[in-house]
């Protein structure tokens, strides 16, 4: 059974009275493989929704995002602030496999249309907080013989960096495979360049990766550490 097919057969199985579905994530795009699961978008009139599961059917593993109308507003409104949000890309990006009502057109719309425009962008406030755990992971690296720290210190330089090149480029954020896929139109060549500098430190050379990550931090000011300041919650 093909990944559309096998998709309908679900929700039909577990919500027969679904208003709407979409086929979203890696299985509907050129980079499906092997592992690719269905992400599946269910919207009810009410209970149960929501709730998320995972789950397997036949030979394909499922990933059920299920929500009324309300709630896909509600968690699209909270995600978006966070400038990353896997729901609304399964709507605007993903296949609507069935609309009852036409509740899966408008929610596509409506997708669409905050997808195009784009993340809030980020207060100077958090540039600032992003900067100082980069710098202060620099610092550790710099300082740092140890070879079994100095693989997890730069595996989150990495990782902080390319969300903050996201971040300095007005793009939306991503995790694990989606970070990549996001940060290479944002920043191309970036991916490459910090692979190569994890690989560096690897060998015993943390320059090549330090060099990589101060170019993205002089996009927003560059190091932070002496200065900075935040209250703490009394």
């Amino acid at each position: 059974m093909d990944a559309i097919d096998a998709a309908r057969a679900v929700v039909e199985e577990r919500h027969p009275v679904a208003r709407a579905a979409f086929l979203g994530g890696s299985v509907v795009t050129g980079r499906r493989t092997t592992m690719s699961d269905l992400d599946i978008v269910v919207l009810l009139h009410g209970s149960p929704a929501p709730y998320r599961a995972s789950l397997r059917s036949g030979a394909w593993p499922v990933e059920m995002f299920v929500h009324t109308e309300a709630t896909w507003h509600a968690y699209i409104q909270r995600e978006v602030r966070k400038r990353r949000s896997p729901l609304l890309w399964m709507c605007a990006d993903g296949i609507l496999l069935f609309d009852k009502d036409g509740v899966g057109t408008q929610l596509a719309a409506a997708a669409r249309k905050l997808t195009a425009a784009g993340p809030p962008g980020a207060s100077a406030e958090e540039i600032d907080d992003r900067r100082y755990a980069i710098t202060d992971l620099l610092d550790d690296l710099a300082g740092s013989t140890d070879q079994a720290e100095r693989l997890f210190i730069a595996t989150e330089l990495v990782r902080r960096t390319g969300e903050l090149a996201l971040t300095a480029g007005g793009s939306w954020n991503g995790g694990g495979k989606w970070l990549a896929r996001r940060l290479e139109p944002t920043a191309p060549g970036l991916n490459m360049r910090l692979h190569d500098g994890l690989r560096d430190v690897l060998a015993g050379r943390i320059e090549p990766l330090a060099a990589v990550v101060d170019e993205v931090l002089e996009q927003v000011g560059g190091r932070l550490w002496v200065g900075y300041q935040r209250g703490g919650t009394p």
